[in-house]
């Protein structure tokens, strides 16, 4: 008899999902975990950086208060008490993942775990254990190129760790992850500057959102670099550092960080002893089971670079084990799976791009709203928001929904029920509106 009927190795949120699932279905499990438990999201993601962002928004609000009658003091930001307050909420969150494991008689292992075999695993320890399934929950890590200096760069990891707010801050990359950091870093007052190989910022969302996004950002002050890449970086006797760069100017910083991507975490786990097969991008390849080349053992998550968004995790990981476990197979619909840019300001979307639309369904069909939110327009801020729909001609079903502009991700993750129920642009024509809100413009469009 094995010593498990379930392994997981990482407990980040997809794992911990799986486990507590598993566990719920009368399994014995256990989740072995090197760094904290929680994983990327909780402990070094999307929850301290949405922390941040919440912080960064105060610069704005602040400086709005006036034009509502708010008489505001001199104030100043204190960077070590947001750091040290988000970390103390990143532990008690980790706590509460514990204690959740706990109740539902998971055991927790605090070290790493390898493959030994189909049925194997391996702790750091030296003891090795039996289980009758293995999943792998590892997640994924940032990419850090290498390059003569790129070790004097730090990743989103070290950002929660930093002693002091920079003055200047170089970001490397284009994505979600270099825009977010962008706005909060400047939001605190740092000088910003984003260095991008390509030609353009968030590859892959609706051109007119981050051409939006983009002008915003420029207007407020942040500078970007294109088609630029990093030759070297030096540090100079005071400690700050000189990016020597190809494509543009050299850049001076007191911190650069880089943003250009996360690889799945398969270093050392063991899979091709066993004869797990991996795919070209570094991902361990699976089914729509999630299960891997070895029957035994299965994968969720960033690991398996299917989608590598939190939520996307955790539904594997229920999936995987309500069909492992509980006699109640299910597979992920991947279709329509709504994201966000917490950028200042956030964009959100769901479903197809213009582009995208065009190239699928031919006829196509767009409408906007181009406006700017009511409380910036008493703060006397011009920064406007934008709102699309993507319909199709055919059908008249909204195929796409794409927004920039306060409070974005909260009205799109309600208003993603309708693309993904399939409603018509017609459904959104007969709904009333609700007023006063930013909200209203999607049933506004005409």
């Amino acid at each position: 008899m094995s010593d498990y009927d379930l392994f997981v190795i990482g407990a980040g949120s997809g794992g911990v999902r799986a486990a507590r699932i598993a566990a719920s279905h009368g399994a014995r499990v256990a989740v072995a975990e090197e760094h904290r438990v929680g994983g990327t999201c909780v402990i070094r993601g999307c929850v301290p950086k949405k922390l941040l962002v919440y912080g960064a928004h105060f610069a704005e609000d602040l400086n709005d208060a006036a034009m509502f009658g708010w008489d505001v003091p001199s104030c100043s930001f204190n960077w070590p008490v947001l750091r040290d307050n988000v970390l103390g909420e990143v532990s008690r969150l980790e706590g509460l993942y514990k204690q959740t494991l706990a109740t539902h008689d998971v055991t927790i292992i605090e070290e790493r775990a390898v493959l030994a075999g189909p049925n194997q695993v391996r702790l750091a320890s030296g003891r090795t254990v039996t289980a009758d399934k293995i999943l792998i929950a590892t997640g994924a890590h940032p990419h850090m190129p290498q390059f003569e200096g790129s070790d004097l760069a730090i990743s989103s990891n070290e950002v929660f760790f930093l002693e002091k707010m920079p003055k200047r801050v170089v970001i490397a990359g284009g994505g979600y992850i270099a825009n977010e950091f962008a706005g909060i870093f400047h939001q605190f007052g740092a000088h910003v500057v984003l260095v991008n190989r390509g030609d353009t910022i968030l590859r892959g969302y609706d051109e007119q959102m981050r051409d939006r996004l983009l002008h915003i950002s420029m207007t407020k002050g942040l500078e970007f670099r294109f088609n630029s890449t990093f030759q070297k970086i030096e540090q100079n006797a005071d400690g700050t550092l000189l990016a020597t760069m190809t494509g543009c100017d050299d850049l001076d910083a007191d911190v650069v960080l880089f943003a250009t991507g996360r690889r799945p975490n398969v270093h050392g786990l063991g899979l091709e002893g066993v004869g797990v097969a991996i795919g070209d991008r570094g991902e361990i390849k699976v089914d729509e089971h999630s299960r891997t080349s070895v029957p035994s053992i299965f994968a969720i998550g960033d690991v398996t670079d299917r989608i590598q968004l939190t939520p996307v995790a955790i539904r594997e990981g229920h999936a995987f084990a309500d069909s492992q476990f509980g006699g109640k197979p299910w597979t992920v619909d991947y279709d329509n799976v709504p994201h966000a840019v917490f950028s200042h300001p956030p964009i959100a979307s769901v479903g197809l791009t213009e582009g995208e639309a065009k190239n699928k369904l031919g006829q196509v069909r767009t409408f906007t709203s181009d406006f700017r939110p009511m409380k910036n327009v008493l703060a006397g801020r011009n920064e406007r928001s934008l709102y699309k729909l993507v319909v199709d001609g055919g059908t008249d079903v909204v195929v796409g929904m794409h927004m920039i502009g306060p409070d974005a991700p909260e009205i799109l993750q309600a208003a993603a029920v309708a693309v993904k129920a399939g409603l018509k642009k017609a459904d959104f024509d007969r709904t009333v509106a609700l007023h006063p809100t930013m909200s209203e413009e999607l049933v506004l469009m005409r």
